[in-house]
């Protein structure tokens, strides 16, 4: 695997194409758009650099030694159902039933042998506004998913607090009379005791549940989650 000499600020862009002049082209193509990129030269080489880096940009030549790009496509979208990817197929392949093979593997884009140096960065600029584009749905779909959570947990909030305080402020008034009670009788008090700091723990989980503005997630048991009420404000 070689890489650009230069760094950049964008993210790498993975070359896999076993033709040498072809990687030249594509090399000096991305240089010019001021793109860092890896080069592999085989399809299982391709795809271990995929799910080692997870490149945003793949340009795979459909035929390769070992496994071809066709097959590294489909691998690719198989670990990436939310297409973060977006995959290029190099090809030398024009028939429509050939064309219509590489979109069906996943692809989102190719360009036709012999690669023109123009006509790449055009679809390399297509690309990046298509990547921008598509990053910007998915945050603001991750936005909305997040107002939603939370919008939940204001509901769950509101209802437990009306569900648990109200007979929870009975059960804790009981529980004082009877201790009293006990008390002027000489009875044990242990146990109405335990129960009656029990039933004020959950009075206080529930001014924490009231004051909640910002809830987090932390782990609980195994894959499990929970709100974390300790950082409550």
């Amino acid at each position: 695997m070689s890489a650009a000499p230069s760094p950049s600020a964008s993210p790498r862009v993975l070359i896999a194409d076993d033709d040498p002049t072809c990687v030249l082209i594509l090399e000096h193509v991305l240089e010019a758009l001021g793109r860092d990129f890896d080069v592999t030269d085989d399809g299982e080489s391709a795809w271990q650099a995929w799910e080692q880096t997870r490149h945003p940009l793949v340009m795979l030549d459909i035929e390769m030694p070992g496994i071809d790009g066709l097959e590294v496509c489909r691998r690719i979208r198989a670990a990436d159902p939310l297409r973060e990817t977006f995959i290029i197929i190099v090809t030398g392949r024009d028939r429509a039933a050939d064309l219509e093979e590489v979109l069906d593997a996943g692809a989102d884009d190719y360009v036709t042998k012999p690669l023109n140096g123009q006509h790449l960065i055009a679809r390399l600029r297509i690309a990046q506004r298509h990547m921008a584009s598509d990053a910007a749905r998915r945050a603001a779909e991750e936005e909305v998913r997040n107002a939603r959570w939370v919008a939940g947990i204001a509901e769950t909030n509101v209802t437990l607090q009306h569900e648990i305080n109200n007979p929870l402020t009975g059960l804790l008034a009981t529980a004082e009379l009877m201790l009293l009670e006990a008390r002027e009788k000489g009875q044990p008090t242990e146990e109405l005791t335990v129960i009656i700091d029990q039933a004020r723990r959950i009075v206080e989980l529930v001014k924490k549940m009231r004051t909640l503005r910002d809830p987090k997630s932390v782990p609980y048991a195994g894959s499990s989650r929970m709100i974390d009420l300790k950082d409550s404000h």
